[in-house]
């Protein structure tokens, strides 16, 4: 049985009634949180919070309204990812639109921002960590744009560059800073790596990395919403997760102000390998820290000397 037109009687699909039963068949298909990818496909499709579907909970669909659900179901029951099928995913309480040609924003990346926002002087938001000049910031592997959107939001006088050697994900970058309103503060470079800074002759307080980290091996064991769906090259980092890590950490040095910060996203297995090629670099202190659940998820490496 499906939930079609023909099943509205003599029980229509109320929409108490429609994610009882979605949740049961996706949990049937293997999703883990099929409750919850119900309660979002539904709400999104019919413009109103989730809370809203149960002070409604009794209300029936529609026929045009059911057959649109009835599409969204079939294609979370192939495991593609809910954020591609409503089209979009909040991050750090920015709404963004998110589809194939980038990856999804997830919860450990907000670390970064966090990381980020804790090297700027909250007090003096014209100005960067040390007393340094007006803040420049780099966010490197920019894909949606979440982390450069979250930073130029927060950070109001701070001006911003976005790499990605994409052009389809920057293009969705540009998207979502227009949507916004933060465009006019990001400049979105494409190219690979850092090599898009290189004529700018700029020194920068924070450039911070989500690249690709996953080491191949772990492909395997990754959920199939991932795998089959989001961009191979944005998470493939070789081997062991290390190949563009290792050259952002040797070209990102020479551009950092003096206390200037790389901030980069890692594997769990990565941070005695990063800080070990931190130290031969030349780099200054450096540190760990977990994500919610336990995890290293980002190291901060900073550039030693003070500002003059």
């Amino acid at each position: 049985m499906t939930p079609s037109a023909r099943s509205e009687a003599p029980s229509a699909w109320t929409h108490l009634r429609l994610l009882r039963w979605t949740a049961d068949y996706l949990t049937g298909k293997g999703i883990e949180r099929a409750r919850l990818d119900a309660e979002v496909m539904l709400a999104d499709l019919l413009g109103m919070e989730r809370v809203g579907l149960y002070l409604n909970f009794d209300r029936p669909l529609k026929k045009d309204e059911l057959a649109a659900f009835r599409e969204r179901v079939r294609r979370r029951a192939a495991h593609e990812p809910v954020a591609y099928i409503v089209g979009r995913r909040e991050f750090y309480g920015l709404d963004l639109s998110v589809d194939p040609r980038v990856l999804i924003p997830r919860p450990e990346t907000e670390l970064l921002v966090d990381q980020a926002l804790g090297r700027l002087k909250e007090d003096r938001p014209a100005e960067a960590p040390h007393g340094c000049a007006s803040e420049r910031l780099v966010d490197l592997g920019t894909g949606s744009g979440a982390v450069a959107l979250a930073l130029a939001h927060e950070r109001p006088e701070a001006r911003l560059w976005a790499l990605d050697i994409s052009e389809e994900a920057l293009d969705a970058a540009r998207a979502n800073a227009r949507r916004l309103g933060l465009e006019a503060r990001i400049q979105f470079l494409q190219g690979d790596l850092l090599a898009p800074l290189a004529g700018l002759r700029k020194t920068y307080d924070l450039i911070v990395a989500n690249l690709p980290y996953v080491p191949r091996p772990a492909f395997a064991d990754m959920p199939l919403d991932v795998k089959a769906f989001e961009p191979h090259p944005a998470l493939d980092g070789g081997e062991d997760g290390l190949d563009l890590i290792r050259p952002a950490i040797h070209q990102a040095l020479p551009l950092l102000k003096p206390g200037g910060a790389l901030i980069l996203e890692i594997w769990p297995s990565q941070a005695e390998a990063i800080l070990t090629q931190a130290r031969a670099e030349g780099y200054g202190p450096a540190s760990v820290h977990q994500d919610l659940a336990g995890y290293d998820r980002a190291v901060v490496l900073i550039r030693g000397g003070d500002c003059s």
